[in-house]
């Protein structure tokens, strides 16, 4: 009898899902952790119904978030702590200008120029940025996700919690738990144990050698095909 292996073995550079410092710089096409600051009548709307284009604002039209949660967590400003409410975002970019100076030429049409993402670094001096914190402004509201509730009061954590658990359950059709203080939707491929994105699971197929059923995004597969020789 003899023992034929079959199989692969790869290992990855990154993940799908990136948490960036505030002052790297996000490459397009990526995918990031972002937070976004909002009041808790307004979470319950963006949770239930996803996020909606702003009219304006320092950078034009789009969904504004920012990878400095302490930041987000400021948000609303001038509002009662237990109004404020962080959410945890996973963040399409596309294509990404930087817009790092007061009267930036593109600074409200960046969109109309073939960009998605407008990013503002922090501490970069502009004036409609007192703070000097990180903030990016989305074009298209369909490229930002919330995936958990990253600060809420404790009166109102619970409930946000579970409607997110909800709403994600009804949009990917499987059941799926949100973590509290930051944590995100635990969707996970049973068969790589990576994360997946919310509606989109991993690819599944059996292997030509052992029949086993594979993920086409494990890092590691060896099946053992026996034949017995005469």
């Amino acid at each position: 009898m003899s023992l034929q292996f079959f199989g692969w073995e790869v290992t990855y550079d990154d993940d799908s899902h990136l948490e960036l410092g505030a002052s790297q710089e996000p490459k397009d096409s990526g995918v990031y952790t972002m937070y976004h600051g909002t009041s808790v009548a307004n979470a319950r709307l963006i949770i239930a119904n996803g996020f909606r284009q702003s009219s304006g604002g320092m950078l034009g039209k789009g969904v504004y978030v920012s990878r400095d949660r302490k930041k987000a967590e400021r948000y609303p400003l001038k509002s009662n702590p237990s109004d404020r409410v962080a959410l945890k975002l996973s963040v399409r970019v596309g294509r990404v200008i930087r817009i790092n100076i007061d009267n930036h030429p593109l600074q409200y049409t960046w969109n109309a120029k073939g960009y998605d993402t407008a990013w503002v670094p922090p501490n970069c001096g502009m004036k409609a940025v007192p703070s000097g914190l990180e903030e990016d402004c989305v074009f298209d509201p369909k490229n930002v996700k919330v995936v958990g509730i990253a600060r809420a009061h404790s009166n109102v954590q619970e409930e946000l919690q579970q409607l997110l658990a909800s709403s994600l359950r009804n949009s990917s059709g499987v059941d799926v738990g949100v973590a509290s203080q930051g944590g995100g939707a635990s969707d996970v491929c049973s068969l790589c144990r990576r994360k997946t994105q919310q509606g989109h699971p991993h690819t599944k197929q059996q292997c030509w050698g052992c029949g086993q059923t594979i993920c086409t995004l494990m890092t590691k597969h060896v099946c053992r095909r026996t034949s017995i020789n005469n």
